[in-house]
């Protein structure tokens, strides 16, 4: 079966895992995430529930759907994700004057994931 598999494969696994770990800090740690991204919850602390989902669970779902999958085109659907929070964080950038070096790492990482993903398997 190893055999079988070819880099696309092993890096689409990567990516995946690395999808599901993130995903794993924001679920479990949303403080933790959310002082890392510069966030202040509110009186209802309503953010750390939306980062323990948004941030975290989604990001651990969709992760583990690609890779038990494992087809094509769930990679391309968790590349268009990626693509989509690029398009959003860049968007946010330029009209939030939200430039940072940590906002533009940030855009580069969903940028080049995204792009791999679609691009890699299509």
């Amino acid at each position: 079966m190893l055999s079988a598999l070819t880099a696309i494969d092993f890096i689409n696994m990567a990516v995946g895992l690395l999808t599901i770990g993130l995903g794993l800090l924001g679920w479990l740690a949303p403080r933790w995430t959310m002082e890392q991204l510069d966030m202040v919850a509110g009186p209802t602390h309503m953010a750390y529930t939306e980062v323990s989902a948004v941030s975290g669970a989604l990001f651990v779902g969709m992760g583990l759907g690609a890779m038990i999958l494992n087809e094509p085109l769930g990679w391309v659907v968790m590349g268009l994700a990626y693509g989509g929070a690029a398009v959003g964080r860049v968007t946010s950038i330029f009209r939030d004057n939200a430039a940072s070096r940590q906002s533009w790492t940030f855009f580069g990482a969903e940028a080049a994931l995204a792009s791999w993903l679609i691009l890699a398997n299509i």
